[in-house]
């Protein structure tokens, strides 16, 4: 995990500006500190300007350079080594600036005298340095962290949203194309339903091309879509379809995703015509009290093409869907019960 999101920040993660404002509150919180501790902000001021310049180098050159080429790369060893040698030539050139620039004294802090070079100074340096290292390391690996899951978190939306927008572009082709086939036939025999067929086929296009295009669409427009379908189908077969719907609770302003029940309505005329004269379908639409929608559809058919109906797209996409949609917060059960289909679906709804 700490070696893909390094990769990831191809280290410019975090804009300049907070580099800079870092080192700028980083550095004044030092000059104020130690310039109240002694009582002399002017040697604190040059001291800090130095140490601190000096310490940002050594921060920059093992986050950019030693960190992704030995460490990325699982070679410890070399990283121990090449990280106390740059500890090593940082500590000469800290104590050489500070004798020659600022201070012969290059350990005034401390509470009896001490010489460059010394086994005390050269340990107090490093830790010194092992501290800011550690301190701007943490802070970049932190924030690498979070710009990476943040990033993360983008492309599953996206690859969700296209995944539904793909699920949602295959319900209605095969629809469409039957009912063109179905209004050829009613225009060479010059039937009086072609008009309506093409009306309610436009609203229907209208519907899926323009309407549908965000996450939510109203319930009330998703259940005028389907009684369009189901008006078209019971033209296509004429007196061989019975429908009755049911809608319980106020809908006004429920929102739904859309096109969510039109593939399980499909399917009671794709399965429920064969073998049977005529096909029944009963839908209900119910809102409840703790905030659910409820879609409950019957239709008979023969048993026989049970098999294929468990096999088809259909089902399956609308399964993905939901769970794209909703993860595990619904239900959706099916079962077959004395040559008749039923389904029942529980969604949560604002």
């Amino acid at each position: 995990m700490l070696t893909s999101v390094f990769k990831e920040s191809s280290n410019h993660t975090i804009p300049r500006k907070y580099h800079i404002a870092f080192w700028l509150g980083y550095f004044t919180l030092n000059f104020i500190r130690w310039g109240s501790y002694y009582q002399d902000y002017w040697y604190s001021l040059k001291s800090n300007l130095l140490t601190v310049s000096i310490g940002a180098v050594l921060v920059y050159v093992n986050i950019y350079f030693l960190f992704p080429k030995f460490i990325l790369n699982k070679k410890y060893a070399s990283y121990i080594f090449y990280f106390f040698l740059t500890l090593s030539i940082f500590y000469i050139i800290r104590t050489e600036l500070i004798y020659a620039l600022i201070n012969e004294n290059v350990w005034p802090e401390s509470d009896t005298p001490q010489k460059a070079y010394s086994f005390n100074h050269i340990i107090v340096v490093f830790m010194i340095g092992i501290y800011d290292v550690a301190l701007v390391t943490t802070l970049k690996l932190t924030t690498d962290w979070i710009f990476e899951r943040k990033r993360t978190e983008r492309l599953k939306e996206v690859q969700m949203r296209t995944e539904l927008n793909l699920l949602k572009s295959q319900i209605q082709p095969h629809f469409f194309f039957n009912t063109l086939n179905s209004l050829y036939a009613l225009a060479i025999n010059k039937s009086e339903d072609t008009p309506r067929v093409i009306l309610k086929l436009s609203d229907m296009m209208q519907y899926a091309l323009y309407e549908v295009k965000g996450s939510k669409v109203g319930l009330l427009k998703e259940i005028n879509h389907i009684n369009n379908y189901i008006d078209i189908e019971k033209m296509r077969f004429n007196d061989r379809i019975e429908s009755n719907m049911n809608i319980t609770g106020n809908i006004d302003d429920v929102e739904i995703p859309p096109l969510l029940f039109l593939s399980f309505v499909e399917n009671c005329f794709k399965h429920g015509l064969k073998g049977v004269d005529k096909i029944n379908i009963d839908i209900s639409f119910e809102i409840t009290k703790k905030n659910h929608l409820e879609f409950k559809l019957v239709n008979n058919f023969n048993a026989d093409t049970k098999e294929e109906e468990n096999h088809g797209i259909g089902i399956m996409n609308s399964e993905r869907r939901l769970t794209l949609l909703y993860d595990n917060d619904f239900v959706l059960e099916t079962h077959v019960e004395d040559n008749t289909y039923n389904l029942f679906l529980k969604i949560p709804v604002l």
